[in-house]
């Protein structure tokens, strides 16, 4: 049996080289985390809305610092690694995540849908790895100019190609183009990685099996991150109504959106029979922004500027319908199913514990079927 070798980012190992992608609104949470810190890989929380979530679970008030500070703490309290990935497009909420995670003690903070230029100069820890995710050498080379001014080098990257699901660092029409495919974006981006003192890399976007993971692995990747494979699992904090649509979803079923897309203004994979995209599509919901999460600032500074707030032609309420798939206000708004390329060969929803041994390539119990 091939087995993986251990993956060691800023002295902290994790067994198994697999990063479970932080997945939101509401997917990665600490039940998810745990099971797979308990597994020997690094379970992941997303920081998206996060604090909406925890309110509502506690009852209780609860803001973006206090959000992540206790999913951290719950993610870590029966050991293993645990990290949470913060998204740089999240602006109004990001400093205070990033606080709140390093307080906490999380292993690592990933961060992407942008460049996390600023981070090592918020996220001041001794113990926190900071792991940037970019799409190129090219992004990979303009951060460590950037964190090396703040006397920084990343303790690893996540090179995420344009496979994976929710917002892609690609413009629509590099999708499928074969020179952007994560086969030949790794061997430059390793070659970057090495020219800054031998920084691991982990690959994402579309890997699936445990002979993708060998195969990355023997072209010199350190380690992956995988999202759809892990949202098709029990322990994903998922609505049934989401993981239902993902294994009903046929390949024709995951779009890559972007008009009417995301306001973040980055090209969204998702199922296209999303109650939300489809209402988008059909412009049969209003204009509205009551949630903010992806608010730019306007000319005084102030987080008010959306583009889906009075406009939905070119974009739609992505919180709203990333919440509603979460269990948020479902009854009030329409779910947003986000997937990988690859989520059409989901077949069933499993146990955290089953999904790893098959990554590690050890035999899993087929399910036996109901008589009759």
């Amino acid at each position: 049996m091939f087995k993986f070798s251990p993956l060691t980012i800023k002295g902290i190992r994790i067994e198994v080289p697999i990063i479970q992608g932080g997945m939101g609104i509401g997917v990665s949470l600490h039940p998810l985390a745990q099971a797979v810190a308990a597994e020997g890989g690094a379970g992941i929380i997303s920081s998206a809305a996060l604090d909406r979530l925890v309110s509502r679970r506690n009852n209780k008030k609860t803001n973006a610092y206090e959000a992540a500070y206790e999913e951290i703490s719950l993610s870590k309290a029966k050991g293993g690694v645990a990290g949470i990935n913060i998204m740089v497009a999240l602006e109004r909420d990001y400093e205070d995540s990033v606080r709140g995670s390093v307080d906490a003690g999380a292993d690592m903070i990933i961060s992407g849908a942008g460049l996390p230029l600023k981070l090592p100069a918020i996220a001041k820890s001794k113990h926190t790895a900071l792991v940037p995710i970019v799409s190129s050498a090219r992004a990979l080379r303009l951060i460590c100019k950037k964190w090396e001014k703040l006397g920084y080098r990343p303790d690893a990257v996540v090179l995420e190609g344009p496979l994976a699901g929710g917002h892609l660092g690609f413009r629509g029409e590099q999708v499928d183009q074969d020179e952007f495919s994560l086969e030949n974006l790794f061997p430059p981006v390793k070659d970057a990685a090495n020219e800054h003192g031998g920084i691991p890399v982990i690959v994402a976007g579309g890997i699936y099996t445990h002979d993708d993971i060998k195969r990355f692995m023997a072209m010199g990747a350190d380690g992956v991150q995988m999202g759809t494979r892990f949202l098709g699992t029990e322990e994903s904090t998922a609505t049934e109504e989401y993981k239902a649509a993902l294994v009903a979803a046929r390949k024709e079923d995951i779009i890559v959106a972007e008009k009417p897309g995301s306001p973040c203004g980055l090209p969204i994979r998702l199922i296209s029979g999303s109650p939300m995209y489809q209402d988008a599509l059909a412009q049969a919901r209003k204009p509205k922004c009551d949630k903010g999460y992806v608010l730019l600032r306007d000319k005084e500074g102030k987080y008010t500027v959306c583009p889906a707030r009075y406009d939905n032609r070119d974009s739609f309420c992505i919180c709203n319908g990333l919440l509603s798939s979460a269990g948020y206000n479902p009854d009030k708004e329409r779910p947003l199913y986000t997937v990988g390329a690859n989520a059409w060969r989901v077949d069933r929803i499993m146990p955290v514990r089953d999904l790893m041994n098959e990554l590690k390539g050890l035999p899993v119990q087929e399910p036996v079927a109901s008589p009759a």
